[in-house]
């Protein structure tokens, strides 16, 4: 087959793959709804009578968030916008953007934690920063603590990750009683942030990996996450699974074809296209790799991208985005 010929079947091929991703399809966990907030949660975690849990969606917040016709966007961009019929919508930020101010955070937060039946958990919030470091909690700390992921076996803190893109898990074991909240976007998987946690409830609390619950978060999804060659290279250096991360792998040392069919020298080639990366099934395969079953292994088939009506998106809203909030607790 010609090297034209060739990459419009790519082209076709992936085509297909992105409108069978987009097609409009029911999401597949339950919703709690509450004090006109709602909730995601999982069926197998909500059966456990001494465990609160989480996902939080954009509804039932005071922080204003504008819209010039159907774009959302931040007051002070609002103001600045001469056309276009303006409205606000009251969204559930979770999370101490520059757009929104504290008092507006804090009512949300309390409303969140309300609805999940958790009105006096002191809230553990990390100050995630991409990396792969792991915090155990026995108290809560006055000044929010660097790291992507916490653990705890203590009552009455609710972990919390926040997350506009990035997948949250939730880890639970339901033999020791103890929990653990993770935020993995695409440095903190290469960095095996998840499997790190479940060695730490293995070395804090004696935890069998095979008898973890894991619940992957609303993310932002396959059909719509565009990384660079280089960041599927570094997949491939860390995990042998790598190419099915990818919707097609490559790592931007393959021959490229035009090259030869423009004549130009090698150094003035376009650049490789970008691939598209499915961190849910990246970090499913390293829960599974770390010892949990995959019937115990529970994810949210919601791309945050795809749903700006129910989520927040910094790829589709940028710095107008909000936070959503995965949350994990022992009455």
């Amino acid at each position: 087959m010609p090297p034209t010929a060739l990459q419009d079947a790519v082209a076709r091929k992936r085509n297909l793959k992105s409108a069978a991703r987009h097609s409009p399809a029911p999401h597949n966990w339950p919703e709690h709804r509450q004090e006109g907030l709602r909730i995601l949660q999982v069926p197998a975690l909500a059966k456990i009578p001494w465990l609160v849990h989480g996902f939080s969606t954009r509804e039932g917040g005071v922080s204003p968030l504008h819209v010039v016709g159907a774009q959302h966007v931040a007051p002070q961009l609002a103001r600045a916008k001469t056309s276009g019929i303006i409205t606000q919508e009251n969204v559930l930020n979770l999370g101490f953007t520059a757009w929104d101010n504290r008092k507006n955070v804090l009512e949300n937060r309390r409303r969140f934690l309300s609805a999940l039946g958790a009105p006096t958990s002191e809230l553990v919030a990390l100050k995630q920063f991409h990396s792969d470091l792991v915090r155990q909690f026995d108290t809560n700390s006055v000044e929010p603590i660097h790291a992507d992921a916490a653990l705890t076996n203590h009552p009455a803190l609710l972990l919390t990750i926040q997350t506009a893109d990035c997948v949250p898990i939730l880890l639970v074991d339901p033999k020791k009683r103890a929990v653990a909240a993770i935020h993995a976007g695409w440095r903190g998987t290469l960095r095996r942030i998840a499997a790190k946690a479940v060695g730490h409830l293995q070395m804090h609390f004696g935890s069998k990996p095979s008898d973890l619950l894991a619940a992957i978060g609303p993310a932002i999804g396959p059909c719509c996450y565009e990384v660079g060659t280089e960041i599927a290279a570094d997949f491939l250096s860390q995990f042998s699974d790598a190419p099915d991360f990818f919707d097609e792998f490559r790592t931007g040392d393959e021959p490229n074809p035009i090259q030869w069919l423009n004549q130009m020298p090698p150094g003035h080639q376009p650049p490789p296209k970008n691939v598209l990366l499915d961190l849910h099934k990246a970090n499913s395969s390293q829960l599974r790799a770390a010892g949990l079953s995959e019937k115990n292994i529970f994810a949210s088939n919601l791309c945050t991208a795809c749903r700006p009506d129910l989520l927040f998106s910094y790829r589709k809203q940028g710095a107008r985005s909000g936070r959503q909030m995965a949350a994990i607790a022992i009455r």
